[in-house]
C-alpha cells in the first residue's frame, strides 16, 4: 500500500484515536503513516465485540443456573478467550476450563484467585461473584 491509499475514513471504535499503518513512501521505502481507520475494519470489530457480549451474557445465564463459574463470565466480559487467559496467568488452558466448574471454583485457593483477578483487571472479591 501506498501512503497516499492509507485509508482516512474513520472509525468510531478507536475513540477518535489514529493508529500506525506501514506504507511505502514515494522514495520506495516503508514508512509509518497514520490512519484514523476505515469501514471494513469499524464492522469486523463491532462484530467481534459483539459476539464476546453474547458470550458474557451466555456465561452469566449458565452461573445462575449453576452450570459454569463466575470465571468464564468475567473472562468473556474481559474481552478474553481460554488462549488469552492462559497466556496472561501463567496456567494451563485446561486447568482453567476445570475451573470453569463451580465446585472446583469455589475450592480454589486465594492466591490462584488474586493470580485470576489481576489478569483481568479486578479485585477477588468482584472475580468470585456475577454483577
Amino acid at each position: 500500500m501506498l501512503d497516499s491509499e492509507v485509508p482516512q475514513e474513520g472509525n468510531v471504535t478507536l475513540g477518535g484515536h489514529r493508529k500506525a499503518l506501514y506504507a511505502r513512501g514515494t522514495d520506495g521505502k516503508m514508512h509509518i503513516v497514520q490512519s484514523t481507520g476505515w469501514e471494513v475494519e469499524e464492522i469486523v470489530t463491532r462484530q467481534a465485540v459483539d459476539d464476546l457480549n453474547r458470550l458474557a451474557n451466555d456465561a452469566r445465564q449458565r452461573v445462575a443456573a449453576g452450570q459454569t463459574s463466575a470465571l468464564e463470565y468475567h473472562m468473556h466480559k474481559a474481552r478474553m478467550d481460554v488462549p488469552l487467559l492462559a497466556q496472561v496467568t501463567g496456567l494451563w488452558q485446561w486447568r482453567i476450563r476445570r475451573h470453569f466448574r463451580p465446585a472446583l471454583f469455589a475450592r480454589l485457593s486465594p492466591s490462584l484467585l488474586a493470580r485470576y483477578a489481576d489478569a483481568m483487571g479486578l479485585t477477588v472479591a468482584q472475580l468470585t461473584k456475577v454483577e
